[in-house]
């Protein structure tokens, strides 16, 4: 069985059924159901195992959905996603579901995968996250920006290291390596990145920039580099750093944002990291990666 809550499957509920209503799944209809099953997952969704609680398309899904393991359940979501996606832009319609992306990313997030994750072999299940301390991390921050701008740098790299331990990316806490300090550091998709954050009253210039690029040039060619600005970047200065660098960057209102639409902190990294890759952007602003 997969660990789907109830609630989870009241999130799949409201992704599937705003088109045609209750019972329904997206535009299917039978027939189609059956063959999007057929063709994606090669299961026989009319097997009476999936019927037991009633036999319309939304119930047998969320029978479906219940009874298989964490990664078909995984496939199946993913899958409908894309249909999902695809009626959305074919139609032009705006998403009728507030904050969809993200309420769909928190039950991916429960089976353990990725949006973007290809369909091989899987990686061992995440935890589920601590939603009460992902709550406290909101007023966490607040306080923060109370405190007196020395206090305030070193209280900002501990709401960082908890952000990142909520989202399961082994963080380790600032360290001074010989002549320089390293803010921590994490782990995300197998890759380590070095962490640089500052919380000064004005925005980030190209030499701050510069300078943790510089870090990362003495480390492993592997290494990569989170830049985390509360305040912000300067136009000039992310234009002065240019593109393909090992760096990927966030402000405070991605940080905002982030919390306060319930996007998990790996996804969201996930997609700046693909768009860095795909642009040579180092910095895309979260409102622009998941609009909505």
């Amino acid at each position: 069985m997969s660990n789907l809550r109830t609630i989870d499957l009241m999130v799949v509920d409201a992704l599937v059924d705003f088109i045609r209503g209750r019972g329904y799944v997206l535009d299917f209809s039978d027939h189609t159901f059956s063959q999007f099953f057929a063709t994606e997952l090669d299961v026989d969704i009319d097997d009476p195992a999936y019927a037991v609680n009633g036999g319309s398309k939304g119930k047998r899904l969320k029978c479906f959905l219940q009874k298989v393991d964490d990664r078909t359940a995984l496939r199946a979501l993913k899958a409908l996603w894309e249909v999902r996606s695809g009626y959305l832009l074919r139609t032009g319609h705006d998403d009728p579901v507030k904050n969809a992306e993200a309420r769909y990313l928190t039950v991916i997030n429960r089976l353990g995968g990725s949006p973007d994750a290809a369909q091989g072999p899987q990686e061992a299940p995440k935890p589920a996250f601590d939603q009460l301390r992902i709550a406290a991390l909101k007023e966490e921050v607040v306080k923060v920006s109370t405190l007196a701008p020395h206090a305030r740098g070193y209280a900002f790299e501990a709401f960082l290291k908890s952000l990142f331990d909520v989202y399961g990316l082994q963080a380790r806490e600032a360290f001074r390596n010989r002549g320089e300090q390293i803010d921590g550091s994490f782990v995300l998709a197998n890759e380590t990145y070095l962490l640089e954050a500052k919380w000064h009253a004005a925005p980030t210039g190209v030499a701050d920039l510069h300078a943790f690029h510089g870090k990362l040039d003495q480390k492993a060619a592997w290494a990569r580099g989170l830049f985390i600005s509360h305040a912000g970047f300067s136009e000039d200065g992310l234009a002065a750093f240019g593109r393909g660098k090992r760096v990927i960057c966030m402000d405070g209102l991605d940080l905002f944002e982030m919390l306060q639409r319930g996007l998990p902190l790996d996804h969201v990294l996930d997609r700046k990291v693909r768009r860095a890759a795909e642009t040579g952007m180092a910095f895309v602003r979260v409102r622009d990666l998941f609009p909505g």
